[in-house]
């Protein structure tokens, strides 16, 4: 008993395991006390631990750490170039009259969100196969139209990400692996058909952009012999930028680039002027762009035998969807969640649609919610504080395998951002994906109604490292 009759006499230092409030009572009784963050291994998830401690073993690990280190090289070392902007009918692979791409994993109409169900009826009447709602929404629920992800043809799309045989899209070109990959041109402020919007303006300012904004923007862009989208994005980060959902900066170093191109053309004058006040105008007009030099860049990894990276994560507003590199094209999924963030005055997050678009093409190659902290002004429009944004990031390079070394942040004394978002990571430390994402009313033809923040679901996480698990 002498032994502990002094551990009981002696002065007390307390360290603390598990709710920190016992810390504070502790240290209320004036005695010195430290609390450890610490947590059990995936949740305290006994089937989660044992295939993770499968995965660890040395000799599968050594294959996976290889893998996964050539999954960032290929991301990191990728250089996406703008070479054109064409029609989707003459550039996106299997694309026919009769069909429609989406955001997100693969969905049947009767499944689709709000949104996305007015963007696709929208798309109808802009390529003239419906001459009104009614008979869109008809043949929509034929069998006649067929609907496909983007991601299935080298293309992505924000929100309702609807594509269809006739919109122009940017052609980025991957100039390291020479693959290319798609997405349409943004179509500014106000009702927009990416979120489900479908008046009568929607459809005139489609028309518009065929007829006039993108074979100007072709000439340019031809004329300029090719725009490093890469290197615009790292300069964007720089000046405050994260490039998903504030692109202000890149969207002005964009305009900077092109508008010597558009003068040296044999555009009208007034076209110009057009085109340049439209892009200019919308701070947003970057993010299409950006969105087709990620999936160029995070493409090459598709297939990568023995990584657990995730090499695509997009959402369809009724489903969340990721691909891992070492499952090749094999999509999980699981249900969309709600955003948290700002609404626009008379809405609140009873009128949200659930999480949409495959913008989060940004977070697979290291920019939008991987670098937060380049974006300490982006909670003004998607909520929370300046210490939040910096704190998402960091969360963001636990689950990663490695950091960029183009895309560097400045308030973290320019340490390159997160990429290589890690699905035995993300087990491993029950810590799930960061996305901050716009906001569309869950009912077809109203539009966007804020812009917010959310995590992405476990599920999908856990049941692809259960088919990755497999693998070995």
């Amino acid at each position: 008993m002498g032994k502990i009759n002094e551990l009981f006499g002696s002065e007390l230092r307390v360290v603390n395991l598990g709710l920190e409030s016992f810390k504070d009572s502790v240290q209320a009784q004036g005695v010195e006390a430290l609390h450890v963050d610490w947590k059990p291994p995936a949740g305290g998830s006994d089937k989660i631990i044992a295939m993770l401690d499968k995965l660890n073993k040395p000799s599968i690990k050594e294959k996976i750490d290889r893998a996964n280190r050539k999954a960032a090289e290929l991301i990191i070392n990728a250089q996406p170039v703008l070479i054109d902007i064409m029609p989707a009918s003459k550039v996106i692979p299997g694309m026919k009259k009769n069909m429609i791409l989406h955001a997100g994993p693969p969905i049947t109409w009767d499944r689709m969100c709000g949104p996305v169900k007015g963007a696709v009826m929208g798309a109808l009447i802009y390529e003239g196969l419906a001459k009104g709602l009614k008979e869109a929404e008809k043949l929509a629920a034929s069998s006649e139209i067929k609907f496909d992800p983007c991601h299935h043809h080298r293309t992505v799309g924000p929100m309702a990400g609807v594509v269809s045989y006739s919109m122009y899209v940017y052609v980025v070109k991957n100039e390291t692996d020479g693959n290319i990959a798609c997405c349409t041109l943004n179509e500014g402020l106000g009702k927009a058909l990416r979120f489900g919007a479908y008046s009568d303006e929607v459809i005139a300012k489609l028309k518009w952009m065929e007829q006039v904004l993108a074979p100007a923007l072709q000439k340019g862009v031809r004329v300029s012999g090719g725009i490093n989208i890469k290197d615009l994005t790292a300069r964007a980060l720089m000046m405050g930028d994260e490039c998903h959902n504030r692109n202000v900066a890149a969207t002005s170093l964009f305009i900077r680039e092109l508008t010597p191109h558009l003068l040296t053309t044999d555009l009208e004058k007034e076209t110009i002027k057009k085109v340049i006040e439209f892009i200019s105008g919308n701070d947003h007009s970057f993010l299409n762009l950006s969105m087709a030099a990620c999936k160029a860049s995070t493409d090459p990894v598709v297939g990568l035998k023995d990584s657990s990276v995730v090499s695509a994560m997009a959402r369809n507003g009724t489903e969340l969807g990721i691909r891992v590199a070492g499952l090749g094209n094999k999509w999980y999924t699981a249900p969309a969640g709600i955003p948290k963030g700002l609404y626009f005055p008379g809405f609140t997050s009873g009128d949200s649609c659930g999480d949409l678009g495959d913008s989060t093409v940004s977070e697979i190659a290291a920019i939008g919610g991987s670098a937060m902290a380049a974006a300490p002004a982006i909670v003004k429009f998607v909520g929370g504080t300046a210490d939040d944004a910096i704190k998402y990031t960091k969360e963001m390079y636990e689950i990663s395998t490695a950091e960029h070394t183009s895309y560097l942040i400045p308030a973290l004394d320019f340490r390159g951002t997160p990429v290589g978002m890690d699905i035995m990571l993300i087990n491993r430390l029950n810590l799930l994906p960061f996305i901050n994402t716009g906001i569309a009313h869950k009912d077809p033809g109203i539009g966007q109604i804020g812009a917010g923040i959310l995590r992405a679901p476990k599920s999908c996480f856990e049941e692809a490292l259960k088919d990755f698990c497999g693998l070995f």
